[in-house]
């Protein structure tokens, strides 16, 4: 089943609808959806190298605009939206010690949440909730979300080949290493705050 995901997201990278695709994952994935962009990136940048800075900046774009949907949830719609987002990462509990962490933390806190595998939409929608600069936002989440995709992007372009061999030679490795890095991101959720 993994081999045939994996064969059927190489065969997405290559059609001329895998931008939009990308870019509608990475927007959702800021505010709502729960997988990373990188599910898609990845066969992208591997079946087409060349374009490697093209599909990060897609990803950076999209995602910064679905921070503005989070930001705007937790503005706007909490009660309703936000909060059964949260709840769904497991993530309510700890509105009061993200609030603390926030003004220590602030600016500096987010962009570590736009680099890392921390689910980055829990971060948009609390940034609204509390009313975080929105400036400040917006500067921290193209910084932070920039490095993240021109980065994951730069090194398999730079890689290439022999991480397109390591990849579908370890598939199954692959696969648990992404499970535990999603897995981690929601879990820092919940012991960090």
């Amino acid at each position: 089943m993994l081999r045939k995901l994996y064969d059927w997201l190489m065969s997405l990278a290559g059609t001329k609808n895998a931008p939009a695709a990308l870019g509608t994952i990475s927007f959702a994935e800021s505010s709502f959806f729960p997988l990373p962009p990188d599910i898609l990136l990845i066969p992208m940048v591997i079946a087409k190298r060349q374009k490697w800075w093209v599909y990060a900046l897609i990803c950076t774009i999209a995602s910064v605009l679905g921070a503005f949907l989070g930001y705007a949830i937790g503005a706007f719609l909490f009660q309703t939206i936000g909060l059964p987002i949260l709840e769904f990462y497991g993530a309510e509990h700890t509105f009061e010690r993200f609030v603390g962490w926030y003004d220590q933390w602030g600016g500096w806190g987010i962009l570590l949440g736009a680099v890392t595998p921390f689910p980055y939409k829990v971060l948009t929608i609390f940034s609204g909730s509390v009313g975080f600069d929105l400036l400040q936002f917006t500067l921290v989440s193209i910084v932070g979300r920039g490095i993240r995709f021109f980065l994951v992007s730069a090194l398999l372009y730079w890689f290439g080949e022999p991480i397109r061999d390591f990849i579908e030679k370890r598939l199954g490795l692959m696969f648990i290493i992404f499970c535990t890095l999603l897995i981690g991101g929601f879990l820092a959720i919940k012991f960090m705050f």
